[in-house]
């Protein structure tokens, strides 16, 4: 019950266009009984009484208009034109022309522009079947001895012949119609401007959802209302202001997560040098086989430990935006023959065969030359250690299109299992680092093995 006063104590939409409604529904009748009754009075003023009406007795007006045709025989034309002028003159409504016997239109009152000056007998049939239940009430006579003179015709407006009560019903039909027309337009009217106003408002509101600031999150939009559609738009801005709050509440804890990586990347490396240090003097000491061995798998989970602390540390570097990036023009060939001469010693320690296959003329891309090497350094890396069942991996370089930089091997491929595999990190780091570079990283994997194909955007 609570609910239900509370509704009704805002503002409605509904409630509104109800209003409008029940309006309607009360003026309406009211408006159009009063429509009717003053159009009934002003008729009564306006159209003459039964007794003032001398159009009102056809009969009377026939017999008449015939008498005056018939007196009128072997008259002049001057004459037959006094004639129509003093007809028109006792019944100023009507309007009378006379047509002589040569079809020439001679005298017209009032003057009609209308009448041809030359009647044909198509346009006198026409005539005659538009005078039998036409607007006006026509009636013709003849002058002469069958006509010889021609003819002449008295026109009236055909509701003055009506009985005075049928006039009055007619007028007072019109003028209701007129006003209920008049006042649904009315209410048409106002119930488009109110819904023409709600569409502004919510074209308003999408337009807003549409257009996002500079931080990618739409601004608020001023409250138009404390209807439903004022409600949604305090909605749409309760939304934005949680969604900011919680864009700065995860730029925080990324903060924060990035600057504990690069402290705890930091801080691992003093106890691992320390440690490091002493496997390198236990190396040093008199040690049976199975200590030789165990030094030597220290060794290569310490290596692999630090580069995994390298590669946690750059990553925060490069989510930060902290990766210092100087491109030039760099010499991808030289670069990647500088960096497998270093990496034969561990592919050939590892029992793989590492094979180049690099032109002689130089391609140049735009990069950061210290980027290039750690990308090319991470996917050998990924190929050393999940490949080595494959026993080769291949470098190529191709200068078509820009260059391509290709990493081959014959590994298990993404879907094989691999007895070495780790977190993934190297690869996300090539891959951030790719992407700023401008570089895309293509690859295609299998049962047989998997190719990398590093190449620029731009080389679609």
């Amino acid at each position: 019950m609570k609910r239900l006063f509370g509704a009704a104590r805002r503002p409605s939409l509904l409630v509104r266009y109800l209003l409008i409604i029940v309006s309607a529904l009360v003026v309406l009748p009211v408006a159009l009984l009063m429509v009717g009754t003053g159009s009934v009075v002003i008729s009564g003023l306006v159209s003459p009484k039964e007794r003032d009406n001398p159009y009102a007795d056809t009969s009377r007006l026939i017999e008449e208009w015939h008498r005056e045709a018939a007196s009128l025989r072997h008259a002049d034309p001057e004459t037959i034109v006094r004639s129509l002028e003093s007809w028109h003159s006792r019944y100023p409504r009507s309007s009378v022309f006379w047509v002589d016997g040569g079809s020439r239109l001679r005298a017209s009152l009032p003057f009609n522009e209308d009448l041809p000056r030359v009647w044909s007998s198509v346009y006198t049939v026409d005539f005659m079947k538009e005078a039998v239940n036409g607007t006006k009430y026509s009636v013709v006579a003849f002058i002469g001895k069958d006509g010889e003179q021609g003819f002449m015709a008295m026109q009236v407006p055909r509701y003055l012949t009506l009985p005075y009560g049928q006039r009055l019903g007619m007028l007072g039909g019109t003028a209701y119609t007129a006003g209920a027309i008049v006042l649904l337009g009315l209410f048409l009217t106002v119930s488009f401007l109110f819904f023409n106003r709600i569409r502004k408002r919510l074209v308003r509101l999408q337009a807003a959802m549409e257009q996002p600031s500079g931080s990618g999150l739409p601004l608020p939009v001023e409250v138009s209302g404390a209807d439903e559609v004022g409600r949604l738009e305090e909605s749409f801005n309760g939304m934005i202001r949680e969604l900011e709050a919680g864009r700065r509440r995860e730029a925080e804890e990324e903060s924060l997560r990035r600057e504990l990586v690069a402290r705890l990347s930091h801080d691992l490396r003093t106890p691992l040098t320390v440690v490091r240090s002493h496997a390198y003097s236990l190396e040093r000491e008199p040690l049976s086989d199975q200590g030789r061995r165990s030094v030597a798998l220290i060794g290569g989970k310490l290596d692999y430990l630090s580069q995994l602390i390298e590669n946690l540390f750059s990553y925060s570097l490069l989510s930060a935006g902290k990766y210092a990036y100087r491109p030039e023009k760099t010499d991808i060939v030289r670069l990647a023959r500088t960096q497998l001469a270093a990496w034969y010693p561990a592919f050939e320690q590892a029992g793989m065969e590492l094979e180049p296959e690099l032109p002689d003329a130089p391609v140049y891309w735009h990069t950061d030359p210290h980027w290039l090497e750690r990308v090319l350094d991470n996917l050998l890396q990924n190929a050393l250690r999940h490949a080595a069942s494959g026993g080769w991996t291949a470098v190529r370089i191709v200068g078509d299109g820009g260059g391509r930089l290709l990493i081959e091997d014959k590994g298990p491929g993404l879907g094989g299992d691999s007895p070495n595999k780790g977190s993934g990190l190297g690869l996300s780091i090539v891959q951030l680092m790719l992407k700023e570079m401008g570089l895309r990283k293509e690859v295609s994997s299998g049962e047989g093995g998997t190719t990398v194909a590093v190449r620029p955007e731009q080389t679609d």
